[in-house]
């Protein structure tokens, strides 16, 4: 009788261990299989390092047609490319990442017209465009330029003094035409002294910051291209005259602006907040960080902007145009008229205070359908110059901007951030500091504690 209830309890003891363990294993397996299905980590870096941008998560998650990344290196450097590829993977089940050995499939990379070890492709149908590098600015940019179609040009207009697209200094432009192909525009230069007409393939023309008058059959030309159905940012700065600053006042232009109702106020903006000192900014430098809901700013919430030695802009009302504001200076501001003398001082009775318009968007309607002409302003050309256009989030502000006057609303978003450079400068006596406290001085505080212990048990 013992015997059989030993028995029993036996039995029943491992019927429980085998449900347990199938139990188990039916638990690992459902893990192991929504783990494959739905990646999810967190990234709790400070500057979001492995992080994929707002940008490309809005690409990759719209996307309506299949999209192939293909990564061609030898299979030992696989593992690092997965770091960066399968985030891309893990957003949208219509992108797809293949790995190729360059070494097993010679024939197929050669084919691809591989170069090089670790070159990456984006195929969208029949179109494929190459990253140059293996980073997100690089792979978004080619995902972008493999999706769009046609062809947008970007022209500068140049013979009035205007910023250069070739100039490599800091007043320069040529690091925001880069960043313009880099997302799928052409860029080239305009003449309107040559030839006062916008040529027809232009999508967008930029008005730079001119340092002298446009002549009226030139701002003709602007007035003809935007009210017939085109687009153009124009950057117009403060009639200084100090120093080595001396800009016209340009009246054709000012006036050109103020018929489509954005009036350039004749002054300098200055901000006394003390934030721009944070960055190592002066005053003649204000900070933005207030902004409207217009499209172009919705995402830029939270993001400082710095506009150098710019005007305050107003809006007024025009028989066929809608104008909308975009971003203002705080309150700690203040608009002074004094534009020679480099000694500048608030006014209390003359100088007009803060907060103060910067930038606007307007649209004028062409009595075309779904043709309407598109027009960016901004007191400052300054602050897309090669010296401010990493600042923060100027360089996002500025290809927003473009965006939406090549009514490509899509793209509009916080784009890939270069990688910061966090590395930890120390001095000399910093580094012996360093050194014994961790070499020295620690072991032998183990090497005592461990002599105390052996002396209390002895």
């Amino acid at each position: 009788m013992k015997t059989d209830w030993i028995k029993t309890r036996q039995t029943r003891y491992t019927a429980y261990a085998t449900l347990y363990i199938v139990i188990i294993i039916g638990v690992l397996t459902l893990v192991n299989f929504l783990a494959n299905r739905h990646n999810k980590s967190y990234d709790s870096t400070a500057n979001k390092r492995f992080s994929l941008s707002d940008q490309t998560e809005k690409v990759v998650k719209n996307l309506k047609q299949d999209v192939t990344i293909s990564y061609y290196d030898v299979s030992s450097r696989f593992a690092s490319a997965q770091d960066l590829l399968g985030r891309y993977d893990n957003l949208s089940p219509k992108l797809s990442v293949e790995y190729v050995d360059v070494l097993k499939n010679p024939q197929r990379a050669r084919a691809e017209g591989v170069r090089t070890e670790g070159t990456v492709f984006v195929k969208a149908g029949d179109k494929k465009e190459e990253a140059r590098g293996l980073t997100e600015e690089e792979i978004t940019g080619a995902l972008i330029r493999a999706l769009k179609t046609g062809t947008r040009s970007v022209c500068f207009v140049q013979g009035s003094g205007e910023h250069s697209i070739s100039e490599t200094n800091r007043d320069g432009y040529s690091q925001f035409k880069d960043a313009l192909e880099k997302n799928n525009y052409q860029t080239r230069t305009i003449s309107l002294l040559e030839k006062p007409e916008v040529p027809s393939d232009c999508t967008i023309v930029v008005v730079g910051g001119p340092r002298f008058d446009y002549v009226e059959p030139a701002v003709n030309a602007l007035r003809a291209y935007v009210e017939g159905g085109g687009s153009a940012l124009f950057m117009i700065d403060p009639p200084l005259r100090m120093g080595r600053e001396n800009i016209a006042d340009n009246p054709g232009l000012v006036k050109l602006l103020e018929s489509w109702g954005v009036k350039a106020e004749k002054d300098l903006v200055l901000d006394t907040s003390g934030f721009g000192q944070i960055f190592g900014l002066s005053a003649a430098v204000p900070l933005v960080v207030n902004y409207e809901s217009h499209a172009i700013v919705r995402e830029m919430k939270e993001v400082a902007t710095a506009f150098p030695l710019s005007r305050s802009l107003d809006t007024t009302t025009a028989e066929k145009t809608s104008v909308d504001k975009l971003f203002s200076t705080s309150n700690n501001s203040f608009a002074t008229t004094n534009l020679s003398s480099a000694e500048i001082r608030p006014n209390e009775s003359k100088d007009k205070k803060g907060p103060l318009t910067l930038g606007v968007a307007g649209t004028y309607d062409t009595g075309k359908e779904n043709q309407k002409g598109r027009f960016v302003v901004t007191g400052s050309s300054g602050w897309v110059t090669n010296g401010f256009l990493r600042f923060n989030g100027n360089r996002d502000l500025v290809l927003n901007m473009i965006n939406w006057l090549s009514a490509d609303e899509d793209l509009i978003s916080i784009r890939p951030k270069e990688p910061e450079d966090r590395r930890l400068t120390l001095t000399g006596s910093q580094m012996r500091v360093v050194f014994y406290s961790s070499v020295v001085f620690l072991p032998l505080l183990i090497i005592a504690a461990g002599l105390g212990v052996w002396w209390r048990r002895r």
